[in-house]
This record gives structure tokens, sequence and C-alpha cells, in this order.
């Protein structure tokens, strides 16, 4: 996606300034939550294995980040999910360049869940989600979402 990110309707300022002058990779995450509980993922492989994240993936060239979020969730965990509103985002630069971290509600809305790309999925309440070691990326999602379900203001 990378230079715009608007189509249909969808629309954020873009961050720029990695050290090339590129913008960052752009990864869309979804927040799904059931009882009370926040769904998360463990990474299987790469130089994030073993970290948690938020299910999600990278948005691709001609993708609005919702779409790009329906088509990973399908791809990595078999479910369909209806993409709610933007809940925030996250910038995280590193030596491999940045990321920038889209995340919104989201509802399943079918298929059975299958782990394809992770080793572990755990449904998990906001308060507890600092037991997990999240990707830098994800961190502050889950002090969002910690403050959300401390205030009241979390989606059921």
């Amino acid at each position: 996606m990378g230079k715009d990110s608007r189509r249909e309707g969808w629309a954020l300022p873009l961050q720029h300034g990695d050290r090339d002058g590129e913008a960052p990779l752009e990864v869309a995450a979804a927040v799904l939550i059931d009882r009370g509980r926040v769904l998360v993922a463990r990474r299987k492989s790469g130089p994030l294995a073993g970290f948690w994240e938020f299910p999600g993936g990278k948005v691709e060239a001609g993708e609005t980040p919702p779409e790009a979020l329906r088509r990973e969730l399908e791809e990595e965990l078999g479910i369909a999910v209806r993409v709610g509103p933007f809940l925030g985002e996250s910038v995280h630069r590193d030596e491999r360049g940045a990321i920038r971290l889209l995340a919104f509600w989201a509802a399943w809305e079918g298929g059975d869940m299958t782990v394809r790309v992770h080793d572990q999925v755990r449904w998990v309440e906001p308060p507890d989600l600092d037991a997990c070691v999240f990707a830098p990326a994800d961190r502050p999602l889950v002090e969002k979402l910690k403050g959300l379900a401390g205030s009241g203001g979390g989606k059921n």
C-alpha cells in the first residue's frame, strides 16, 4: 500500500520517516473480542518467533487495511471476519525498517479456527495481556486495550 491509504472512504494520514525515506510497511491487526477476552497468536517462525501478536498481516498493493485483514485471517486462521471500526495505530522502527500497525475491532463471522502460521492462539482477558510477550509493534495496542478494559470501553 505504502504511499496512499485512501480508498472507499477509508483514510488515515501516513507517517513517513523510515531511515531510507520510505514509508513504513503497513500491517493490519484484528482485535477480536469474545466474552470479554481478546484473541492473540504466537509467532512460530521468523525474527519474531515466540512473540505474541494480534492476528493480521501485511497490506498488499491495491488493498485497504480492512481487505488485507479479511484476507490474512482467512489465510492464517481459516476464519471469516467482519472488520469494524479503526482502533489505533503504532509505528515501530528497528534495524529492519519501520512497521505501521493499524488495528481494527473485528468480529468472527465463520469458519473453524485452524492454527497455520502460529504455534499457539489464546483468548486472554485484557488485564492479563501482560502475561504474553508481545512483538514491539503490538505493545502500544496492549496498553490501549488494558486502558479501555479498565474504563469499561472495550467491545463485547
